[in-house]
């Protein structure tokens, strides 16, 4: 291994570390004295509720561990969104788990919050998978409420969720595990079924001291909506549990009596681990993010026996595409090339850059796939589509709009993993979050953005020394340079890959090791809905 190797091996090993450390504080929640404090209440925290009830032989992903990073600090912080989110086995049958953490504002829900739940149900509806609620929440963050409690992207879409997923067929399976209070006492009851822990959980609509306030009714919590209440007397839950794990214990019995569901019939085989050493990715991948490397030596340490069979190999170089197998399932690979390379007519392409040619390849490959019923699976390290006379007397924005609209429209399952770059309508060609990729990750080496933080700060500070100018004041070297470094500075924080993770503009940051397991759970999920829609382009400028 050579010098460079090693020196990108230190570098990403060191981000991943990072990544470990910055994991590690975001699971303790609300801090090590609030968990003290469930316990002391005869409660299991979040975590510890979702790790009993997923099997434990069995692999799980989480989504959105660090949604709300760095949002609300003013209030004290809302670490995970103030909820777990994973994606699991629940006696043997794939789930998708939410749980309310308590330790978090008592299980509040900030704006983030009801972003990351409506994320778990947008899950569970295009993967069909059943969803079990461990509910435990004090209702809406009223300091907040006019960023949550309103809109079709708000606290209210949850349970209009309910009622969709409902009609669907889709299992839905809640437990009242502590407080469910006012609006939020609709998700449990609007679920198929609902399980309630005795002494702890309670449900109604206004607790004691407001039906004080409102009606002079002197009761309290347990007598109001505790779990005798309503298994006994008002109906509304189907089962009283003792504690936490016997409310668990039944959830795990109701989940095993589910049928089996209808498959999509994505095509499987035997798994193969790659044949080039996956540990080399640390190596080749740059620490600088405008340095070229070899996208295909990635790919070979991703997929099956490290075999790619190319599509138009030899045309439309800056966009790999091809055929391989990720854990035994078939997948189509779209992936930004980082490399310069050189075309038949001689010219030079810059690589990461998406040209005329490579967004024509990538086109028929996407419609190929979905003629094929083949999952795709875009590599994102992309600075966007060329510019300039050439490429735009070349047609670039309809070969470019060609390549979006069959990322539109694609009916097979999409998977998106940001390993470097991800820089304005690049983004959006590769499948970024907006064009609905059933999961989409990045490696702590990403970088999303409308461009990098160098490129936007000279853009920027070209601005302001126009606006500066208009005034008449005139600018020093010095101060130009500070200028730069402040503008550079604060969109650099932007384009960090946890930035993106914190508002949910992926689903996670995960160790490139962990790439084949979420892609082949991602599948697996995907394979228990039927792909009902045809492949259509709709109108295109040939």
């Amino acid at each position: 291994m050579d010098l460079k190797f090693n020196k990108n091996e230190d570098h990403n090993k060191l981000l991943v570390s990072e990544l470990k450390n910055r994991l590690a504080k975001v699971k303790l929640g609300g801090g090590k004295s609030r968990i003290q404090k469930q316990h002391d209440q005869g409660k299991l925290t979040a975590r510890e509720r979702v790790d009993y009830l997923l099997d434990k032989n069995k692999d799980s992903i989480e989504i959105g561990a660090f949604a709300g990073e760095g949002m609300y600090e003013e209030h004290g912080g809302c670490p995970s969104g103030g909820v777990v989110v994973k994606i699991g086995y629940v006696s043997g049958k794939q789930c998708v788990v939410v749980a309310n953490d308590a330790t978090v504002k008592a299980g509040a829900w900030f704006p983030i919050t009801g972003k990351k739940n409506l994320r778990a149900q947008e899950i569970s509806i295009e993967n069909r998978l059943p969803i079990i609620y461990l509910v435990d929440s004090a209702g809406v963050y009223l300091p907040m409420q006019d960023e949550i409690f309103p809109d079709k992207e708000h606290f209210g879409r949850i349970f209009r969720n309910n009622a969709v997923m409902s009609s669907m067929g889709i299992t839905q399976i809640a437990a009242i595990m502590g407080s469910c209070v006012a609006g939020g006492a609709y998700l449990p009851i609007m679920s198929d079924e609902a399980i309630i822990v005795e002494m702890t959980g309670s449900i109604f609509l206004a607790g004691s001291y407001l039906v004080k306030a409102a009606i002079g009714e002197n009761v309290d919590n347990e007598m109001l909506g505790g779990a005798t209440t309503h298994s006994e007397i008002s109906g509304v839950t189907d089962y009283k549990a003792k504690d936490d794990k016997d409310a668990l214990e039944t959830i795990k019995n109701l989940v095993d009596k589910i049928g089996a569901f209808d498959r999509a019939g994505f095509d499987r085989k035997t798994s193969h681990i790659p044949k080039e050493n996956p540990d080399d990715i640390f190596g080749l991948i740059p620490d600088a993010r405008n340095e070229q490397y070899d996208m295909l030596e990635i790919i070979k340490r991703l997929v099956d026996g490290s075999e790619f069979q190319q599509y138009k190999e030899g045309y439309g170089k800056t966009i790999l595409t091809g055929y391989a197998r990720i854990d035994g399932w078939a997948v189509g690979i779209v992936a930004n090339h980082r490399k310069v390379v050189k075309t038949q007519k001689g010219e030079m392409q810059f690589g990461g850059v998406i040209y005329s040619d490579s967004a024509d390849k990538a086109t028929r490959f996407i419609a190929n796939c979905n003629q094929k019923k083949i999952p795709l699976v875009f590599l994102q390290d992309v600075t966007g589509f060329m510019v300039g006379s050439k490429s735009e007397h070349g047609g670039i924005i309809k070969d470019g709009a060609k390549m979006v609209n069959a990322v539109s429209n694609s009916v097979v399952p999409k998977f998106t993993v940001v390993i470097g770059n991800s820089y304005g309508a690049g983004n959006y060609a590769m499948c970024g979050k907006a064009y609905d990729p059933r999961l989409i990750i990045a490696w702590p080496s990403a970088e999303l953005a409308v461009m990098s933080g160098n490129s936007a700060a000279k853009v920027l500070l070209q601005i302001e020394k126009a606006s500066l100018k208009k005034k008449g004041e005139t600018i020093t070297e010095k101060k130009e340079a500070e200028l730069f470094n402040k503008i550079k500075d604060r969109y650099d924080n932007q384009v960090s890959p946890y930035y993106a993770a914190a508002r949910l503009w992926t689903d996670a940051i995960i160790d490139p090791l962990d790439t084949r397991k979420w892609i082949s759970m991602g599948i697996e999920a995907a394979d228990h809905s039927p792909i009902e829609k045809v492949f259509n382009m709709g109108v295109l400028q040939v």
